[in-house]
């Protein structure tokens, strides 16, 4: 139903009615009013219920959920800390960290004194022979080491002079032998060569010329008259009646598929076509125009049930408050607000103060305890490793306590004479 009423200024009609829409149809206009009579009745009630269970959904969140699970939480996580958090912590503050302690204190005695000492009195001296025996010893094979090289030296050097001599005595010889004895012999096989040459050439080139005119004669120019008279026309021939034969076929398949087309056409789209443009489309407009006026009928239906449920939800919220609420506030003020003060200033705080000094009691036990134990465990550290060296006092340049500095007198610099 349309909340909004037209002005007296603005006559009722479809283009003011329904701005930015096409001109409905009697259709639209005949279907709409009932329909959203008919949806108006149905969703009422189903948005009443949708109402009813968010804002009990809601209460329950607010009052039970919320709460239950924040509980839940700290239960869960306190019970958490005890099982895993606790135990490691208690093994680890009163059994691993004081025999990790003792097993240092054991290691320190039994290892690094005894390390120090042997490193100190046995491998330091030791060491200090072995370098000093080790520069003696290689000082002497350096002074050995450099007279050999010396000798060597000498004697390659001699061996050196003595091939150079036999080496330019070698180069004399095969100087001479080259210059006196190949180099002729050299020029004249290089002439006889040339002879021969030449005449190996001018019989290959007359053989060459004759398989060449041979060749031609006797195998190209029959080739090229077979091709001209004879290969040329049988391939035209060929090449044109296989045209004509494909003509043929592909007039023959374009009958058949224009046969096929019409034939396809005349029984299957013209009447696929008169059903979907005479039946399917007013059929789907008509179906389209009830759902578009279903649809918004039901948009209005659910807003108007949105205010229907919200009037009644607050009468009866109003109508709780005035029954239960104000009684109960009206309860609390008057009767019960006084009696839980007496109660907390005759019996609470008592009790608090009794709980309290007896926590500070079992707090002071606790602490004398724990002293105790601290106490007996260093006792028992001391008698296994003895007790701790003393510190050392180191030289301070500042003056201690309440003393002034001074220039070595018992008054300072402004004061002497």
């Amino acid at each position: 139903m349309d909340l909004e009423k037209p002005s007296a200024a603005q006559p009722v009609t479809q283009a003011t009615a329904r701005p930015g829409t096409q001109a409905e149809g009697c259709l639209a206009v005949a279907i709409r009013l009932p329909v959203r009579i008919v949806v108006l009745v149905l969703v009422v009630p189903v948005r009443m219920v949708w109402d009813a269970l968010v804002v009990g959904g809601r209460f329950l969140r607010d009052t039970l959920f919320r709460p239950l699970g924040r509980a839940l939480g700290l239960v869960l996580g306190w019970v958490a800390r005890a099982l895993f958090v606790w135990p490691w912590v208690a093994l680890w503050r009163y059994v691993l960290r004081p025999v990790g302690e003792a097993l240092a204190r054991l290691g320190h005695v039994l290892l690094v004194v005894p390390a120090v000492w042997l490193y100190r009195t046995v491998l330091t001296p030791l060491g200090h022979a072995l370098a000093w025996t080790a520069r003696k010893t290689g000082a002497l094979l350096a002074a050995v080491f450099a007279g050999a090289l010396a000798a060597f030296m000498w004697s390659v050097k001699g061996v050196l002079t003595a091939l150079d001599w036999i080496l330019r005595g070698v180069e004399a010889v095969c100087g001479w032998v080259y210059a006196r004895l190949l180099t002729p012999v050299g020029r004249a096989v290089a002439r006889v060569l040339k002879g021969v040459g030449l005449v190996l050439g001018a019989v290959a080139f007359g053989v060459y010329t004759a398989f060449a005119w041979l060749a031609r004669y006797l195998l190209v120019v029959p080739a090229l008259w077979l091709y001209t008279w004879v290969l040329a026309p049988v391939g035209r021939a060929v090449a044109f009646l296989a045209d004509g034969f494909v003509r043929i076929v592909r007039m023959i398949f374009v009958g058949i598929g224009a046969a096929l087309y019409w034939t396809a056409r005349v029984l299957l789209v013209l009447p696929a076509l008169a059903v979907w443009r005479w039946i399917l489309v007013p059929v789907g407009r008509a179906l389209a125009v009830v759902a578009r006026e279903i649809g918004e009928a039901l948009g209005h239906a659910w807003r108007v049930a949105g205010y229907v449920s919200r009037a009644v939800g607050r009468f009866l919220a109003r109508l709780f408050r005035w029954t239960f609420v104000e009684p109960a506030r009206w309860a609390y003020r008057t009767v019960l607000t006084p009696v839980g003060h007496a109660v907390r200033d005759l019996v609470l705080r008592p009790a608090a103060e009794v709980a309290r000094g007896i926590r500070r009691t079992a707090r002071q036990a606790l602490e004398s305890a724990r002293d105790g134990a601290r106490q007996a465990r260093a006792d028992f550290r001391r008698m296994l490793f003895g007790a701790p060296p003393e510190p050392q006092p180191v030289a301070r340049r500042e003056p201690a306590g309440g003393e002034t500095r001074t220039l070595g007198s018992s008054t300072t610099a402004l004061m002497k004479d």
